[in-house]
């Protein structure tokens, strides 16, 4: 009959290098968070649902502070965005922002913070 000892390992806290810096990174980013940003997003996308998909695509809770729209398709529009989700959701959604070279005029994490 074999006999089979059971170990847990303990992890060290105090000791430097003791945790992963993936197991960090993965426990920041499943932390809700928050981020304030100023956009403007160019005339030529003016069709596309950009918003929409910060919400459905991102999985990302947006709350629009303020925007400045025209009618036409002659200029570009400007929104201020509260994005509330995930660390890594809120990452993600900036990198589809930037893919589409969409200019992050403000970003802050002070929900009050006014800067027009």
């Amino acid at each position: 009959m074999a006999t089979h000892s059971n170990y847990q390992a303990q992890v060290d806290e105090s000791y430097p290098g003791s945790q992963s810096p993936s197991l960090q990174r993965t426990t920041d980013d499943s932390r809700p968070t928050h981020l304030r940003i100023r956009i403007r997003i160019p005339k030529e996308y003016q069709e596309e649902p950009i918003i929409s998909r910060l919400i459905s695509d991102h999985e990302l809770t947006v709350n629009l502070n303020a925007a400045l729209l025209a009618s036409n398709i002659k200029n570009d529009g400007w929104f201020d965005l509260d994005l509330r989700g995930k660390k890594c959701q809120i990452d993600s959604a900036m990198i589809y922002l930037n893919d589409l070279d969409v200019e992050i005029w403000s970003k802050s994490t002070d929900p009050d913070e006014e800067n027009w």
